[in-house]
């Protein structure tokens, strides 16, 4: 009996979210810890009378300190780039190519003196390890993207796949051509196209090419993934030895759901996160 596609959509999730996916503190304090001696340093300018005297002395005497000054304003960048009525400057906080001068005035126009010197802040680094804790929060959108694959794993290993001797992470179409002497020209258009599948897993008679995502939220995408997974599906029946397999899930397909539908009706192997708890991995490699 088959499956029922309305059944098997109601049960897609919200989120994925695990407790990591919110910010990663263990990036934040490498990253923190990397110019924490910088930092105290110019700890030393929290409360000035005379913080642009000070801060030249601290430059010509530490000019690594300076390595600090873009984590202060959260940008990643070594190198900052600014205009005004005075001119325009890149400024490179790595490797100094300006001279102090300007550098005080970078100080002194992004506000920076002021923060430092009025007691805006008492510890820079405890301000530079909340604005790290900012700047990772933005990361969350490609930690997302990796939260369905890294759930897929997990059921993988526990079905008794071993990384890299049954299964294998991101893998070519030619990888595996040349890995295990398989034709699958049929897949990437007589070789000009070069997929990538997200698992690779080899048992004695099938190799399974797998595919994983989540989607929070609906849009175009959806249908295009949906369009070219039916592809890929239909395009990998006509290999021996080879089985195509899709793992997703997500309340952003209701917007799709037509689209997914389709793929689902002539998909053999599409399966969402409760086909996973339910042992799916077991039952279908073999």
């Amino acid at each position: 009996m088959g499956r029922d596609f309305k059944t098997w959509l109601s049960g897609f999730r919200n989120s994925i979210s695990d407790y990591s996916y919110y910010v990663n503190f263990d990036k934040v304090y490498r990253n923190v810890d990397s110019i924490r001696i910088e930092l105290n340093i110019l700890n030393s300018l929290i409360g000035s009378d005379n913080i642009e005297n000070d801060f030249e002395e601290i430059v010509k005497k530490y000019p690594e300190t300076l390595k600090c000054i873009p984590v202060l304003l959260a940008v990643r960048a070594t190198e900052i780039y600014a205009i005004d009525g005075d001119g325009e400057f890149t400024y490179n906080f790595r490797e100094p190519n300006l001279n102090v001068e300007q550098y005080k005035e970078f100080m002194r126009k992004t506000g920076l003196f002021n923060l430092i010197a009025n007691h805006l802040v008492n510890n820079l680094v405890d301000y530079a390890t909340g604005v790290e804790t900012g700047l990772d929060s933005n990361g969350r959108k490609n930690r997302g993207g990796h939260l369905m694959e890294n759930l897929v794993e997990t059921y993988i290993k526990k079905a008794g796949f071993t990384k890299n001797e049954s299964y294998f992470k991101e893998m070519y179409i030619h990888e595996i051509c040349d890995k295990w002497d398989i034709d699958l020209s049929a897949i990437s258009n007589q070789g000009k196209m070069e997929k990538r599948f997200d698992y690779v897993i080899k048992t004695n008679k099938m190799i399974y090419g797998i595919e994983t995502n989540f989607y929070t939220s609906g849009g175009s995408k959806l249908n295009e993934t949906a369009r070219s997974y039916k592809q890929i599906s239909q395009e990998a029946e006509t290999i021996d030895g080879f089985t195509f397999v899709w793992f997703t899930d997500g309340k952003g397909w209701n917007s799709a759901k037509n689209n997914l539908e389709e793929t689902f009706d002539v998909m053999e192997h599409i399966y969402n996160i409760n086909d996973l708890e339910n042992n799916i991995i077991s039952e279908v490699f073999k």
